[in-house]
């Protein structure tokens, strides 16, 4: 029959349906997928014809129980009649199972359709996770590569300073040194200078000489004396101003750190919100490398001071043999010098004692400015391991955060695959239900098990 299309089966009941070919034809280009627009517009298009072909199926059946009812009354019906009538229902059965026939294929493409969109959708959330991990730990990695410059720099910058004040207190130590020798000097000239009185008394004039040769001698050992205090007022000056400037590069590193960290923290949460489901292995290996991080930093810290801590015992140790040898040598220098000193003995040791006051003082001052530096260096360790230990606590809430809500959407995800693959296989048994070959129905099952295959791999 050129009109229409007949579907066998291997078990025809006594009733098979026969579908026109344009009826068939309509059912076989629908099995494309459609978009959202088209689903929806087709399926208001099959609703209501659905709806229109049951009304007119059921007028159609009021209308035959009518004739038949007003039939039985009056008279039997002929042979042609009744045959009419049969005719007729037959094909308010045939349009009835065409309906559910189309509607549920309808039905079974639309949750083939959605099947494969929630797989598209859990594979780009994969990619998507994936890429939030690789720059999670991209942005991990450039965290730590900038802190540790930061605290090589301000490591450096100590070391400069310390190194700075070293060199302006051997400076110092040095002019002290000058003064001593030059005050020796003064004294073996005033030694010759009365040598030269005894032997030429009766000069006036190379005596008077001599006299304005040391009153000479005199301003300008008064002069480099009053130039040597202004050099120790020069380096006091230096030395607070360095502290100073020392102290406002380390306030404003630790704001800065501050507003850094506070901005990678904004990032970091935004960036948490969009991650999407993990899987418990993932969460594992997540765990351990973090807790291994943890333990490199923490070792590497430790490290760290360590090495500080031997330094500033090697830099102690060096600072005691310097002073017990200056010291050495300015008893030495007493020593030999001490047949010099037996005229002026008194004023010898005015001065030795203000030069010791001085020394005594520098050596008091010193010892504080290292004490600060000391505590400054043991706060910033402190403060750079509360910062780790931190963000340590911070990730660790950030990933039970995480797979919590992956653990949720992992079950719904389940859940969700469970419902379809029941409302598919009740839509093919609903399909043999209506007569629908099995030749057909093995091919839409196969068609369903295709689209749903990868998503019941992942």
């Amino acid at each position: 029959n050129s009109a229409s299309a007949r579907i066998p089966r291997k078990d025809p009941p006594k009733k098979s349906i026969t579908l026109p070919s344009a009826e068939f034809e309509q059912i076989i280009s629908a099995s494309r997928f459609l978009t959202q627009e088209e689903r929806e517009a087709l399926r208001k298009t099959y609703q209501k014809e659905r709806e229109e072909k049951l009304r007119a199926a059921e007028e159609e059946k009021s209308r035959i129980q009518e004739a038949d009812l007003s039939q039985s009354k009056n008279r039997e019906l002929s042979d042609l009649e009744l045959e009419a009538q049969k005719r007729a229902q037959r094909l308010v059965e045939r349009a009835e199972a065409l309906k559910m026939e189309q509607e549920e294929e309808i039905k079974q493409l639309n949750q083939l359709i959605l099947g494969t969109q929630c797989q598209a959708t859990c594979d780009a959330q994969i990619e998507e996770k994936e890429q939030i991990k690789v720059e999670l730990a991209e942005e991990e990695k450039r965290l730590d590569t900038l802190m540790e410059k930061e605290r090589r720099r301000a490591l450096e910058s100590l070391e400069k300073m310390e190194e700075l004040r070293k060199q302006q207190l051997i400076r110092g130590r040095q002019e002290i040194c000058d003064q001593i020798l030059l005050n020796l000097e003064e004294r073996q000239l005033q030694e010759e200078i009365k040598e030269q009185e005894k032997l030429h008394l009766s000069s006036l004039q190379t005596l008077e000489k001599k006299m304005l040769e040391k009153k000479l001698l005199q301003e300008e050992i008064i002069r480099i004396n009053a130039e040597v205090a202004k050099a120790k007022e020069r380096r006091a000056e230096e030395e607070r101003l360095a502290d100073t400037r020392a102290m406002e590069y380390l306030q404003k590193k630790l704001e800065r750190e501050a507003e850094y960290e506070a901005e990678q923290k904004r990032i970091k949460k935004e960036k948490e919100m969009e991650i999407a489901r993990l899987r418990a292995q993932q969460q594992r290996a997540k765990d351990h490398k973090a807790e291994q991080d943890g333990i490199r930093a923490k070792r590497n810290q430790e490290a760290e001071e360590r090495r500080w801590r031997q330094k500033e015992k090697e830099l102690a140790i060096k600072k005691a043999r310097e002073e017990a040898r200056l010291r050495a040598a300015r008893l030495e220098q007493v020593q030999n010098k001490e047949h010099c000193l037996s005229i002026e003995a008194g004023r010898e040791k005015a001065a030795f004692e203000r030069v010791l006051e001085v020394q005594q003082e520098e050596m008091a001052k010193q010892k504080e400015n290292e004490e600060r530096k000391r505590e400054k260096a043991q706060q910033h360790a402190l403060a750079i391991r509360q910062q780790v230990k931190e963000r340590e606590l911070s990730a660790a809430a950030r990933r039970k955060e995480t797979f919590k809500e992956a653990d949720r959407q992992m079950e719904e995800a389940r859940h969700r695959q469970m419902k379809l693959a029941e409302i598919k296989e009740k839509k093919l048994q609903q399909l043999r239900d209506v007569g629908l070959s099995e030749k057909y129905c093995a091919q839409v099952e196969r068609k369903a098990q295709k689209l749903f295959q990868p998503h019941l791999k992942n």
